[in-house]
């Protein structure tokens, strides 16, 4: 332990009861875990097999198992439990769930199945009632996620509400165990009533596990709490590892309470931050002071002093993407950096879209050459040019460059719906490969000339004429105006809006899907400024784009939402979006909201190893239309002395 410093090392040998290890950004808490389950074995000769460790992913709990090996052997540390919550109370239902009525081969039902078996049951309760299932859903998530009891249940104020859901709750539940199913809240739930409900399961588990240790303690919700409670209870070695000033997951369920309250005989800081320079850490920690329910701690640099943090503020968001990807290629030419060394954070997942379809078209220098489009990946969300609105439009656009192009049609012939059936679609495509004809050909053919060789019925008829139709029609527009004039005209003329309401029955899902296409309309206005410009060459560096992705081109920019980077580190860091409607959030403004929202930007500013830039927008497109912005709030509680105000251009 001679390269742990004074309090990870205090953390390792302090085995015994309740301890809470607060562990700030970058102070090595993975390490400090390990190296504590290996003193557990080597020095305290506690068995592998007595140790459960629990985490929030997959990768954390293989990479400690990893990391424990190269400290003690390969086949002590594959001893040791190590698993998320839910893939350690999948291994106990295996074995015990008989116990409650189902059998251990249960199967384990998805979000879409699971929204099909919930409108299946309140059908079945309030036949012919016209039902709203977001509230169900969400009630009965509350109700998982919190562990509730019946008298529990939470109140909406309207009592009829309320009984629906206490009704369906009660129905989904028979319902379930008739089907032998669970879902991904109830593996917690049911280990929960196993344990309460049989005492002899309990303490078989207490005795198997005398030492548990939970990373990310800030992001348990009421049920992980519970679980972890009711293990613990017999012998009290309870490790608990984590920092409130990163429980970001309020809105999943996390309750910072389990953290701020934990009951602890012992409580170690670690607040040594081996990752960023003492300015950024200055930002970080002027920032989170200002929060009122917290443990008391500060950040402490080990690098030194570093650069000032950047921050500008531009006219609009496009000249916000414009000046963040000047300053990346000036890092990434003057310092040599991959591009994997540097990441764009914002506050919402939409914030992304101007960046993509930016990055698409940007010139750089590769090895003495100039090259276009830079590699980039997105996390935490889907990327915009695999969004199915966008590849919809993409589509329609592939078929007018490219009649041949059989993929693509068989993606849009029937959206929007137009009667032809998957049957239809059948016998036409079968049709097209037996006579070896472009599927294209085959439906001019059939409304032409309708042969009584394919079965097709009146309203599959009707839905290829029609088609082929928009299609002769759209193929003449794309001809003769504006790439993005002839789409707004397809969009409308096909009423791809109602073919999205149609098809998307939440209000915010729509909304995001309907700034999409009109996101892909804008990138066409602006591709149509490029020297090149044309529909097939459009496409083309769309599809190369994408093609790169599949290749897992390696050295690739990051884009990621604030809460998605949790965990990662890069030496250059853009935070843009910093607006007060963004951060903090315009559905975040209760007390605990706004608290909450200064941990995320907490987290996002101590990504940043090296460099930090911080920039906004002064105006922003919002519903369509184009709105003022105020910087961020957070961002006065930043020293003046710390920041390099630069014009951004």
């Amino acid at each position: 332990m001679a390269k742990l410093n004074p309090n990870q090392q205090l953390a390792v040998q302090t085995t015994e009861g309740r301890v809470l290890i607060l562990a700030g950004a970058g102070s090595g808490k993975t390490r400090v875990l390990v190296h504590r389950i290996a003193h557990l074995i080597g020095n305290c000769r506690v068995s592998p097999s007595s140790i459960l460790g629990l985490t929030f992913t997959n990768k954390a709990a293989k990479e400690m198992q990893e990391r424990i090996g190269t400290l003690v052997s390969d086949a002590a540390a594959k001893e040791v439990t190590l698993s998320t919550f839910h893939s350690f109370c999948m291994k106990i239902l295996r074995k015990e769930i008989h116990r409650l009525g189902f059998t251990p081969r249960f199967t384990l039902y998805d979000e879409r199945d699971m929204r099909r078996l919930i409108m299946q049951v309140a059908e079945e309760l309030f036949d012919g009632e016209n039902l709203s299932l977001e509230p169900i859903i969400a009630a009965i998530s509350i109700i998982k996620s919190k562990g509730l009891k019946e008298e529990a249940f939470p109140k909406s104020g309207d009592k009829k509400q309320d009984q629906f859901i206490k009704e369906v709750y009660e129905k989904l539940r028979i319902a379930m165990r008739a089907h032998n199913a669970l879902d991904f809240d109830s593996l917690l739930t049911l280990t929960v009533e196993l344990f309460e409900t049989f005492p002899d399961v309990l303490d078989h588990y207490q005795e198997r596990f005398r030492y548990i240790m939970i990373d990310e303690y800030q992001d348990t919700n009421p049920i992980q709490y519970q679980l972890a409670s009711l293990l613990a209870a017999k012998y009290g070695n309870l490790c608990v590892v984590g920092d409130d000033d990163q429980s970001i997951y309020a809105w999943r369920g996390a309750e910072i309470e389990h953290i701020l309250n934990f009951p602890a005989d012992t409580t170690i800081k670690l607040e040594h931050n081996y990752r960023s320079t003492s300015r950024i850490l200055e930002a970080a920690n002027s920032v989170i002071r200002n929060n009122s329910k917290r443990h008391d701690k500060v950040l402490r640099p080990n690098l030194g002093e570093g650069e000032t943090l950047e921050i500008f503020n531009t006219p609009s968001e496009q000249e916000e993407v414009d000046a963040v990807i000047k300053r990346m290629l000036r890092f990434k030419e003057e310092q040599n950096l991959r591009w994997k060394d540097m990441a764009i954070l914002y506050r919402s997942n939409n914030l992304s879209r101007l960046f993509e379809i930016s990055l698409m078209h940007t010139v750089w220098r590769k090895g003495g050459q100039w090259v276009r489009g830079v590699p980039y990946q997105v996390f935490g969300g889907t990327e915009f040019f695999e969004r199915s609105e966008v590849k919809d439009l993409m589509a329609y656009m592939r078929i007018l460059s490219n009649p041949q192009d059989q993929e693509a049609l068989l993606r849009i012939i029937n959206f929007p719906r137009r009667g032809i059936s998957d049957k239809t679609l059948d016998t036409i495509t079968q049709y097209n490969r037996k006579a070896k004809l472009p599927l294209l050909d085959v439906l001019e053919k059939i409304t032409k000339d309708p042969f009584s060789e394919l079965e097709i019925s009146s309203r599959g008829m009707g839905g290829i004429t029609n088609f082929m139709l928009l299609y002769h029609e759209a193929a003449e527009k794309f001809k003769r105006e504006p790439l993005h004039q002839a789409l707004e005209w397809l969009i409308q003329k096909m009423d791809y809006k109602k073919a999205i309401f149609d098809e998307v029955k939440s209000e915010k899902a729509r909304e995001i899907k309907l700034e999409n296409v009109q996101a892909y309309i804008d990138a066409l206005k602006a591709y149509e400024k490029e020297e090149d410009a044309s529909l097939e060459n459009f496409l083309s560096d769309a599809m190369l784009d994408r093609r790169k992705k599949e290749k897992n081109d390696y050295d690739a920019l990051n884009l990621m939402t604030f809460h998605s980077a949790k965990g990662l580190e890069f030496p250059v860091v853009f935070l843009v979006g910093l607006e007060d409607h963004l951060i903090p959030h315009l559905k975040s403004q209760t007390k605990e909201g706004i608290e909450e929202e200064r941990r995320l930007l907490y987290v996002a500013i101590t990504r940043a190893m090296k460099h930090l830039t911080l920039s906004m927008a002064r105006k922003r497109t919002q519903h369509g239309k184009l709105v003022s912005c105020n910087p961020s709030r957070f961002l006065f509680e930043i020293p003046k002395e710390i920041l390099n105000v630069t014009s951004w251009k």
